[in-house]
């Protein structure tokens, strides 16, 4: 398979997976597309791409952005919050680490991410009981 046939199956792929998924892995893949840009602006750093480095950070701050604005504040209480406020450290944090090319500012995102991920993982299974409760309930 040429590099072309398989950049296309892998963005066909990303696609489907968007298309099927639901709110949860979104959530989940968004928080992986954050977590990768900011480990490629952490390369650029390292191999001295400036303006790569300032692509990625935006991208990452970007897709933090979005995971923040769907945060419901109200219903989600003082989770919603706190997940709001790891988030603001978080997107300040890059904007310190663009202008500094901070790798430790990358790191503790990258460690503030991982930790939201991995918790965001480790409650998958219950979203997915809840799920089939309601609609049994139905």
């Amino acid at each position: 398979m040429s590099i072309s046939r398989a950049m296309t199956y892998a963005k066909m792929n990303t696609v489907t997976g968007i298309d099927s998924a639901d709110p949860h892995t979104l959530v989940q893949m968004l928080l992986d597309g954050a977590i990768e840009k900011i480990n490629k602006a952490k390369y650029s750093i390292k191999s001295q791409q400036t303006n790569k480095k300032g692509e990625f950070i935006s991208w990452a701050i970007s897709i933090i952005g979005g995971l923040q604005a769907s945060l419901d504040i109200e219903k989600g209480g003082e989770v919603a919050q706190n997940l709001n406020d790891l988030y603001e450290f978080s997107v300040q944090h890059l904007v310190d680490a663009n202008i500094e090319n901070s790798e430790e500012k990358l790191d503790n995102v990258l460690k503030v991410l991982t930790n939201i991920s991995d918790g965001w993982k480790g409650i998958r299974e219950e979203v997915v009981e809840s799920k089939k409760n309601n609609a049994n309930s139905l």
